[in-house]
């Protein structure tokens, strides 16, 4: 495959929307034939499938989101169990994970939609790109990695998450081009470089495509976790993407990094408010998406529960798509703290202007008069009164607010960070759900 741009993402705003509203046509066909679930749900909203015809039929459909997942799992297959060739799960909203089937068709998708978005970051056939992330325990994102960079004709060395000094090894060993990587572990292996002598700034990687923590913040500009590897990394360019589970699409930004590229071929957005109604463009709302070509389990008018902004003014690099803007927060996730509302993303970018701060979990808790309180643990080797005001100090200037500190064990820390073997850090822990 070469990397050219596909030809809908070239097309005219008009032609565009034309593609996708024959595109929505099958697909709630093709639900109402297959979906128990959507079956039922036209049913009892009195939805006749040939009234859906364009983008704003849409509006005459109820959104669905992760609590109808996790309720009604099996409904949503619309193909027999013998048809799922791979078993992927995401976190679900009531303690146990949600399971997407995925069958021939959907992981040759999935192969298509991480190549193109991949080559949004420029990478390409010849290039060798070192995947920095789980392949196994059902985890989606490190599968649709690997099928990307095999279908753009690119070599993948699968070393996994963590050990720096694995990673180092193998970058020697095989030259990368591209890393696909948490940033913060890239903030990491630069420590272990710096510590053993490595010299990384004249490594072959080039690139590096950053998952599961925001590069960008709301303007576009740097986080300060992007500004700290690119202040040390000299040359290597930062790549922001955004993908889930529910979607099988990824938006991941081109050089000019001014948003994550759509692709319309592939899944289509709303953006909407707490109402269901479509915000105006450039408004923040809840990123709602219908996916496209998906055979095992579609959605349809899914809330995302991401906070977003979508533009739709064509990028320099020729594609005439919208693009998503840096997830501002989850919707569940907003915090109401002393008059200012807050996200889980700006707490996190600030610490990460501490290099003492070796690890740290934010606590959302409900007080006696029925308001939020944030505490902050943080694990580090100076748990000083002077460090804790230095904090104190930067939230004061940053935020105008200053949430409870609380220094911890490094190591009891980390244990709480991953539990039962949590594939991902928990960073974020709201216990408001808790308080009756």
């Amino acid at each position: 495959m070469n990397t050219l741009i596909p030809v809908i993402e070239r097309q005219t705003e008009e032609e565009i929307k034309v593609f996708q509203e024959e595109k929505l046509r099958e697909l709630v066909r093709y639900l109402n034939e297959k979906s128990i679930f959507y079956q039922k749900l036209f049913k009892e909203h009195h939805i006749c499938v040939d009234d859906i015809r364009t983008l704003a039929d849409l509006q005459k459909i109820p959104t669905t989101d992760k609590n109808d997942l996790q309720r009604e799992n099996d409904a949503f297959r619309c193909v027999p169990k013998a048809a799922i060739v791979d078993y992927a799960t995401t976190s679900g909203t009531m303690g146990t994970p949600v399971t997407f089937g995925l069958t021939d068709k959907d992981l040759d998708r999935l192969a298509y939609n991480e190549a193109i978005s991949l080559a949004c970051a420029g990478i390409k056939q010849g290039d060798v790109v070192q995947l920095m992330t789980t392949i196994d325990r059902r985890f989606m994102a490190g599968l649709a990695y690997f099928l990307g960079i095999r279908k753009l004709g690119a070599s993948i060395i699968r070393v996994g998450a963590g050990i720096p000094e694995l990673q180092w090894d193998s970058i020697q060993l095989y030259n990368p081009t591209y890393l696909i990587a948490v940033p913060s572990f890239v903030l990491k292996m630069i420590e272990y470089a710096e510590k053993n002598s490595i010299d990384y700034k004249k490594s072959s990687v080039k690139g590096i495509v950053c998952i599961g923590e925001s590069l960008r913040n709301q303007d576009f500009t740097p986080t300060l976790l992007a500004q700290k590897i690119t202040e040390k990394w000299k040359g290597v360019q930062l790549y922001s993407t955004y993908a889930s589970t529910e979607m099988s699409t990824t938006f991941t930004e081109c050089e000019y990094q001014h948003g994550g590229h759509h692709h319309p071929e592939l899944i289509i957005t709303e953006v909407l408010d707490d109402e269901g109604n479509p915000v105006p463009i450039g408004h923040s709302g809840e990123l709602t998406i219908t996916t496209l070509g998906v055979e095992g389990m579609p959605l349809l008018r899914f809330r995302t529960g991401d906070i977003v902004i979508m533009y739709t003014e064509s990028c320099s690099c020729g594609r005439h798509t919208s693009r998503v803007s840096p997830v501002l927060g989850r919707k569940q996730q907003m915090i109401k703290y002393k008059g200012t509302t807050l996200y889980p993303p700006a707490l996190m970018d600030l610490l990460t202007n501490f290099e003492a701060i070796e690890n740290y979990i934010i606590e959302i808790n409900t007080n006696d008069i029925l308001t939020d309180e944030i505490l902050i643990k943080i694990g580090t080797r100076i748990p000083t009164e002077a460090f804790k005001e230095q904090i104190v100090s930067h939230f004061r200037a940053k935020l105008r607010v200053v949430p409870k500190i609380e220094f911890c064990d490094i190591e009891l820390l980390e244990q709480q960070l991953y539990p039962l073997g949590s594939r991902k850090p928990m960073k974020f822990v709201d216990r408001r759900k808790l308080i009756s």
